[in-house]
């Protein structure tokens, strides 16, 4: 395995080819990705613990989303068993996935504990779906204090285990090695992951504008379908996002001799 440098306008690409193949399979990744979220919604539901396993599920629910993306790339159909490929790659893979998602669970958490000191846990509260948002809360200057304090700490962690599922599934790399390269590869290519970011954001906001513009011409004709169209195009979108993941993961690293890495399940 080798760190690739790839000029910033491959961030463009990256976005250009997670569109075009979640448009060769939309159905079947649509579909992962709704079923991996509500399964994720469920598991909070466990009392006490839910929320801390539903983050320790993310990397799994991100390597499932490459994997997905990475059959769609070969032709495949990307069936819904691959949300358990975590768990289906032998004992020591799994066992380092587990470890990443605890990993992850700690590390999101730890900024949600840290936040608290500045606003005592209202934001913390509200991201986790404990509170409700209201007006008066997000007006309040220790909550927006304790957001961006947040936000930037979420930046690093991001990093961390951007690449990290894809490292430990595809290059068998341990755990807190594989957080390292994922880091250092972030900061090496920041200008492709840097464009990457703000051609998506210009995606997400040139899709809302169309959507509002359509929901609100037919909200007279479709009424409350309106709401759930604007969720399910989100989610979409989303789905989308997700499966550009595995060609930032592709164009970073290649194999010791050159070759391209083999996205495949196994």
């Amino acid at each position: 395995m080798k760190l690739q440098i790839v000029p910033a306008r491959t961030g463009v690409q990256w976005v250009k080819l997670g569109v075009q193949t979640f448009w060769r399979q939309p159905m079947a990744l649509a579909a992962l990705f709704f079923l991996a979220m509500a399964s994720m919604s469920l598991v909070t539901l466990v009392p006490f613990i839910g929320p801390a396993l539903a983050l320790a599920l993310l990397p799994c629910t991100s390597l499932a989303m490459m994997v997905a993306a990475a059959e769609a790339t070969q032709g495949r159909f990307p069936t819904p068993t691959l949300l358990l490929v975590a768990f289906r790659t032998g004992k020591q893979r799994m066992n380092a996935m587990l470890t990443l998602g605890l990993l992850y669970a700690v590390g999101f958490l730890a900024i949600m504990g840290l936040s608290a000191l500045i606003d005592g846990g209202a934001f913390a509260q509200v991201y986790l779906g404990g509170e409700p948002m209201t007006r008066e809360i997000a007006e309040d200057p220790q909550f927006q204090a304790a957001m961006w304090f947040a936000m930037a700490l979420y930046i690093p962690l991001s990093l961390l285990f951007w690449h990290a599922p894809g490292l430990v599934h595809w290059h068998g790399i341990p755990p807190v090695k594989a957080l390292f390269f994922s880091f250092v590869a972030c900061l090496r290519n920041w200008g492709a992951y840097l464009v990457f970011g703000l051609a998506w954001m210009g995606f997400f906001l040139g899709c809302g504008l169309v959507l509002a513009l359509v929901t609100g011409i037919l909200m007279s004709v479709i009424g409350a379908i309106a709401g759930g169209i604007m969720v399910g195009a989100a989610m979409m979108l989303a789905a989308m996002f997700f499966t550009s993941v595995v060609f930032t993961f592709r164009d970073s690293f290649s194999a010791p001799d050159g070759r391209e890495p083999e996205l495949s399940e196994g």
